[in-house]
């Protein structure tokens, strides 16, 4: 397949909600999954970072997240539900803004409902880091950037500056 252009902070596209996949749908994702892929790979291998990434931002509005920590997930139609309404700060950075980073607050603990690509309903309990990715990502589908949930006027930071922004910096 390709690495596809990723859409940059400034798109209005980025504030698009996607639609839900329909099952006569899936047939038809097993491209977009290997963009998602390539597109990711190609994003770790340029910049050092990067363990997922949603459909909007290659431009494929679907409610799909594609995830590569240890192996390749793929969550259809994923939904979140926060399990424990702690939360924690920490400094999100992200492929469409991939120079700036962002302060905000993730729920610790929450569980994903998604099918995958045999359409099966699966479950994934997450916390901490993959807690905070997970909404993250989860966030796209609906059209909310990091840069939204910035806890303050100053919490933004480049990443030339990562080594001035303590342990947290970054994902």
């Amino acid at each position: 397949m390709a690495v596809k252009e990723i859409l940059l902070l400034g798109n209005p596209k980025l504030h698009e909600i996607s639609s839900l996949v329909t099952e006569e749908e899936k047939e038809d994702l097993l491209p977009v999954i290997q963009n998602l892929h390539d597109t990711l790979l190609d994003f770790r291998f340029r910049y050092g970072a990067g363990r997922a990434i949603a459909a909007p931002q290659i431009g494929v509005f679907k409610r799909i997240i594609y995830m590569y920590v240890n192996e390749p997930t793929v969550f259809i139609n994923p939904e979140l539900v926060i399990t424990n309404h702690e939360k924690m700060e920490v400094w999100d950075d992200c492929m469409s803004f991939p120079d700036l980073f962002v302060k905000v607050q993730r729920y610790k603990e929450c569980t994903i409902h998604y099918r995958d690509v045999h359409w099966e309903k699966k479950n994934m309990y997450l916390k901490d880091d993959l807690s905070e990715l997970l909404q993250h990502e989860y966030d796209h589908l609906d059209g909310i950037l990091a840069t939204s949930r910035a806890i303050d006027s100053q919490s933004f930071a480049l990443r030339s500056q990562r080594s001035k922004m303590g342990k947290e910096g970054g994902r």
